[in-house]
């Protein structure tokens, strides 16, 4: 191949990552290269920057699991994806195991993720399997005034709270809270509102709060005006005030934050589901006897099966999920200053990385 590839290779946690050149080919039979139109910044991505959350490719490593693009070769039992535009799942199952086959991909133990078990997405170009991907329609893309780019965020952002609002068995009925809406827990309000669920948000950030009470929040709490005990309460005067159930609510962890997990463990009431969608390395004391008493469950959410993806870009494409609003386009060549400003919690939307010549 004659594209001149190149990366951001981590080649020691927490030092700058260095680019570099690769070569494409070859590849094997059933592998595509995808040039890559965008890469989302992910807190997952920090966590093995920062934190020190151990990969299974060893270093150096490009990180990046947040991809779309195009396909511009094909292995011989990929060809019919060469040309197409892309979103590469996050975590691709291997399709043919056992758990695969009924329907448990997310537990694949061949499962691959872009960053993390093979070279990630924040590069020129990526190659992956090409089983999982999924075809965007540039023709409906373009009447969403979206750019290829901007459904990156799908592979990660939109997809894993889809999966998670799917587990739960959201329906139009339900009270649904949302604990941090960051990138993951923004979207995850929106598709639980656009399944017909009332939503409450709780957030410490005020402006993100107010943004979201115009994106499908019925409500918003910041749990510094309702400390402990106080915010159940809260949610609890909103829904007898709405008519909706002051029992089975259904809570969504997603600030990937032990004070956010503590707090969504403290509004459990009977009948609730737990979604744990954020991911962090500390460690949070709760009472599982809680479970116990309110007969409540806690369900864990790791990535998505790609046989979701096409349902989840449906709903942006038909603006039912609003994406451009949250997301922001930088170069590629900025990643360090990239990874730094979201270290220090200063982006104001999901940051998209955009390789350069």
């Amino acid at each position: 191949m004659s594209h001149a590839a190149y990366r951001w290779e981590m080649r020691e946690p927490g030092k700058p990552m260095e680019r570099a050149g690769f070569d494409l080919s070859p590849i094997g039979d059933n592998e595509v290269v995808v040039e890559i139109a965008g890469c989302g910044v992910c807190h997952t991505d920090l966590g093995y920057f920062y934190d020190g959350v151990r990969t299974t490719h060893e270093l150096p490593l490009a990180l990046g699991h947040e991809v779309s693009g195009r396909v511009i070769a094909a292995g011989p039992k990929a060809r019919g994806w060469a040309g197409k535009a892309v979103i590469v799942p996050a975590v691709i199952p291997c399709g043919i195991c056992d758990h695969c086959k009924r329907g448990k991909e997310t537990i694949c133990r061949n499962q691959v993720m872009p960053g993390y078990d093979i070279q990630g997405g924040f590069a020129s170009h990526i190659v992956v399997p090409f089983h999982g991907l999924c075809e965007v329609d540039e023709t409906r893309l373009a009447k969403a005034g979206l750019d290829l780019a901007d459904l990156s965020v799908i592979a990660d952002a939109v997809t894993t709270p889809y999966q998670a609002v799917i587990q739960a068995d959201v329906g139009p009925d339900d009270l649904v809270v949302v604990v941090g809406i960051g990138g993951v827990g923004g979207y995850c309000a929106q598709i639980a509102a656009s399944f017909g669920a009332t939503v409450v948000v709780v957030d410490i950030d005020e402006e993100k709060l107010k943004t979201m009470t115009e994106h499908g929040a019925a409500l918003a709490l910041n749990p510094k005006d309702h400390p402990g005990r106080e915010l159940r309460k809260a949610v609890t005067a909103f829904a007898s005030d709405n008519n909706l159930r002051t029992t089975e609510w259904i809570i969504f962890e997603c600030s990937g934050t032990a004070k956010g997990q503590e707090t969504a463990f403290g509004l459990l009431v009977h009948g609730a589901t737990l979604g744990v969608v954020g991911f962090t390395m500390d460690r949070v004391e709760v009472r599982l006897s809680n479970l116990m008493a309110f007969h409540a469950r806690a369900l864990g959410n790791w990535g998505c099966p790609p046989r979701y993806y096409p349902e989840v870009l449906d709903l942006v494409l038909d603006q039912k999920i609003n994406v451009k609003s949250f997301v922001e386009h930088r170069p590629l060549d900025d990643i360090n200053a990239m990874f730094e400003l979201v270290q220090a919690h200063q982006n104001k939307a999901r940051l998209v990385l955009i390789p350069g010549d």
